[in-house]
């Protein structure tokens, strides 16, 4: 099930990249939902820094996506900020979960 939500997940911010911002409410909820999913149901302690460390990469390009509205909204440039910030949302609450999971690992050692 993990799997799915990851793929859905990443599927479904990219599309909604298309969807003004200000119309995006429960999509982004579900966007976190899915996060939350994964995190908990697909990223096992082998993959854990890995994963940080991508998400991380992605947070920090989603937090840089002011840079993106340099590009004429009219040609790609809404979609890449809204497609970017959507990953955002879906990627921060499975990082929060796995680097929790990784802290709740290391204080048991």
């Amino acid at each position: 099930m993990g799997q799915w939500a990851f793929i859905i997940g990443i599927l479904l911010a990219v599309l909604l990249g298309f969807v003004p911002e200000n119309l995006l409410g429960m999509a982004t909820l579900v966007l976190v939902v899915l996060g939350l999913i994964v995190g908990f149901l697909n990223v096992t302690e082998k993959e854990t820094t890995p994963f940080l460390i991508a998400g991380i990469a992605l947070l920090a390009t989603g937090n840089a996506s002011d840079s993106l509205r340099v590009i004429p909204p009219d040609v790609l440039g809404s979609f890449l900020v809204g497609a970017v910030n959507n990953i955002a949302a879906f990627v921060a609450p499975a990082a929060i979960v796995v680097a929790l999971k990784a802290i709740q690992s290391l204080a048991k050692d």
